[in-house]
C-alpha cells in the first residue's frame, strides 16, 4: 500500500444488496436508483448495487445504477463461477469505475455445502478470479466465513487469489463470531504473511450478531485494512451489517486515537438514514447511535442543565455534524411554498416541483388539523409519498365507528385503477375493520407480516406513521404513511403496500429470479 493511500479507509456501501437481503426490506428500482445517488453524492466510494444474476430485476438496476454513476466505483456480485461473473460484467461494465466482486465460502462448514476439498475450491478461486480480472481491472474476492476458516488455508487462498489479480481482498466476519482483538489480529497477520498482501487492498465486512460489527471494523482499520463494508442504518441479514455512520462518525471525532479519514460528508447522514428507513420499512430504533431520534435528546435534569451551559457537556458531536436541523417549529398553515421549500432544503430534501406540489398540498391539510408543525412532521410528509405508478388503489374515503361496544365498523370508498368502490366492514378494532374492508373490496391471499405505528411527534394532535409489511407468494412489500388519524394512516400504508404488490404481480413474469440463492460475505 502507498504512503498516500495509509490513512484513508474507503467506505463500501452494501445497503442495495446485502442490506436489501435483510426480510422484507426489498426496495423498487427507483428506490435503489434514488438510493444508489444519495449514496453517490454523500461520497461513498464503492457502491455494492446488487447480485446481477439473482433477477432480472436485479440485473436492470445494476445496469442502471452503473450508467448513471458520477464518482463512486459501481460493484456487483457474483458467486465464484464463470456464468455469474460474465453477468455481473454485463451489468457494471456500463459505469465510470466498474468492480467485480466474486466470493466463496471458505471455512470447514461452507466447503461443505458445494462439496470440494481444500485443493479444489483453491483451483476454483484461482480460475474465478483470473476470470473476473481478464475482464476488468478492478476485482474484489472474499473468502466468506473467513473467521471461521483455518488460518493456514486463509492464507493459501488469499494468496491465490491476489496473484490471480484480485485488487482488493475482503475478510468477512459473515456470521458476527469474531471479537475486535481477533479482527486486529488476523488483517495484521494476513499482511505480514502473504506475499503480495502489501500490494492490494484489505477490507473488512463485519455482522452484528453479537453486537460488535462497528468495533470488529474498527479494529481491523487498526490492523491495516483501509476498506469498511457497511450499510446505512446497519441494515442487513439478521442483526445486520457494520453501520456506515458509525465507523465514519467514529473516525471523524476519535481522530485522536483513529487517525483515518473518509470521504463521506457527514451532514447528508441523517436524510440518507431517513430515506433508507423509508424504502425499506425498517425503523431507526429511538436509541440507536448517531441516527436514533434520541441521539440528540437529553430529558434528565442534570443533562438539561450541562447543555444550556455547554452542549460539549453531553455531546461529543453536534446535530449539524450529520445533517440534523436544530430548530424545531417555523412552520404552520400560513406558510408559502418557497417557505417550505427553504425549511425541506435545511432538513436535507431538494424536490422536484410536481413532489414540492404534491406536499405542499398535503403540508397545508395538516397545518389546519394540527396547531405546531414539527420538523419531524415535514420530513413524515416528505417521505411517505407513494411512487406514481404505484397509486393502483386509492382510499377516497374512510368512516370508522368504534368503541366499547362492539363490532366495529368501516365504511370505505377505493379507487381501483381509477374505477370507484365502496363496501362496508366489520372486525376486532377499527384498524382491522379499515383493513376487512380493503380486502373485501381488493381480494387477496398476501400475509400481514408487519404492522408498526409510532407517533412522528409529542402530543394528542401528533401525526402517526404507519409501516406495513405484506407477502405473498414470495414476494414481499411494504407500504407506509402518515396521518394524525391513525386509522387513516393504518389504512393508506396497507393500500401503499397492495399497490405495489400489484405492480410486483405484474412485473413477475419478467423479473423472476434465475437462481435462488442465499448470501454471502
Amino acid at each position: 500500500m502507498t504512503d498516500s493511500t495509509k490513512d484513508r479507509v474507503y467506505i463500501f456501501d452494501t445497503t442495495l444488496r446485502d442490506g436489501e437481503q435483510s426480510p422484507g426490506a426489498t426496495m423498487t428500482h427507483a428506490e435503489k436508483l434514488e438510493i444508489a445517488q444519495l449514496l453517490d453524492e454523500m461520497g461513498v466510494d464503492i457502491i455494492e448495487a446488487g447480485f446481477p444474476i439473482a433477477s432480472e430485476g436485479d440485473f436492470r438496476a445494476v445496469s442502471e445504477i452503473a450508467k448513471r454513476s458520477q464518482d463512486a466505483v459501481i460493484c456487483g456480485l457474483a458467486r465464484a463461477n464463470l456464468k455469474d461473473i460474465d453477468r455481473c460484467w454485463e451489468a457494471v461494465k456500463h459505469a465510470r469505475q466498474p468492480r467485480i466482486h466474486t466470493f466463496i465460502g471458505t471455512s470447514p462448514l461452507h466447503r461443505a455445502i458445494p462439496n470440494l476439498t481444500q485443493d479444489e475450491m483453491a483451483e476454483r478461486i484461482h480460475e474465478t478470479v483470473t476470470h473476473a480480472r481478464n475482464l476488468c481491472d478492478n476485482v474484489q474476492w472474499s473468502p466468506m466465513d473467513a473467521t471461521r476458516t483455518e488460518s493456514d488455508y486463509l492464507r493459501r487462498v488469499v494468496e491465490i487469489a491476489i496473484k490471480a489479480g484480485a485488487t482488493t481482498v475482503n475478510i468477512p466476519d459473515t456470521v458476527g463470531y469474531t471479537a475486535p482483538v481477533e479482527s486486529a489480529d488476523l488483517i495484521r497477520r494476513l499482511i505480514a504473511e502473504v506475499p503480495g498482501a502489501d500490494e492490494i487492498i484489505f477490507a473488512t465486512h463485519c455482522h452484528n450478531d453479537l453486537g460488535m460489527a462497528t468495533a470488529n471494523s474498527l479494529a481491523a482499520v487498526e490492523g491495516g485494512a483501509r476498506q469498511i463494508e457497511c450499510t446505512i442504518n446497519g441494515l442487513g441479514e439478521r442483526a445486520g451489517n457494520t453501520a456506515l455512520e458509525e465507523v465514519v462518525m467514529a473516525m471523524k471525532v476519535r481522530g485522536d486515537i483513529m487517525p483515518y479519514q473518509t470521504g463521506i460528508d457527514t451532514t447528508k447522514i441523517m436524510n440518507i438514514s431517513r430515506r433508507v428507513a423509508t424504502v425499506s420499512g425498517f425503523a431507526v430504533q429511538f436509541n440507536k447511535a448517531i441516527v436514533g431520534k434520541n441521539a440528540f435528546a437529553h430529558e434528565s435534569g442534570i443533562h438539561q442543565d450541562g447543555m444550556l451551559k455547554n452542549a460539549e457537556t453531553f455531546e461529543i458531536m453536534r446535530p449539524a455534524d450529520v445533517g440534523l436541523a436544530e430548530t424545531n417549529i417555523v412552520m404552520g398553515k400560513h406558510s408559502g411554498r418557497a417557505a417550505l421549500r427553504s425549511k425541506l432544503k435545511d432538513l436535507g430534501y431538494e424536490l422536484a416541483e410536481n413532489q414540492l406540489n404534491d406536499v405542499f398540498v398535503r403540508f397545508k391539510e395538516l397545518a389546519d388539523r394540527k396547531k405546531e408543525v414539527y420538523d419531524e412532521d415535514l420530513i413524515a410528509l416528505a417521505t411517505t409519498d407513494a411512487a406514481e405508478d404505484e397509486n393502483r388503489l386509492v382510499i377516497k374515503s374512510l368512516r370508522v365507528v368504534c368503541g366499547t361496544e362492539g363490532p366495529q365498523s368501516a365504511a370505505l370508498t377505493l379507487l381501483i385503477d381509477g374505477a370507484e368502490h365502496s363496501t362496508e366492514a366489520t372486525g376486532d378494532g377499527p384498524v382491522d375493520a379499515s383493513f376487512n374492508a380493503v380486502k373485501a373490496l381488493f381480494p387477496h391471499e398476501a400475509r400481514l407480516q408487519l404492522y408498526q405505528v409510532h407517533a412522528v411527534t409529542e402530543g394528542t394532535d401528533a401525526q402517526a406513521t404507519v409501516s406495513v409489511r405484506m407477502e405473498e407468494g414470495g414476494r414481499i412489500v411494504t407500504g407506509q404513511s402518515a396521518d394524525t388519524d391513525t386509522v387513516v394512516a393504518s389504512a393508506k400504508a396497507y393500500v401503499h403496500a397492495l399497490s405495489r404488490l400489484i405492480v410486483r404481480r405484474e412485473k413477475a413474469g419478467k423479473d423472476t429470479p434465475e437462481v435462488s440463492y442465499k448470501d454471502v460475505s
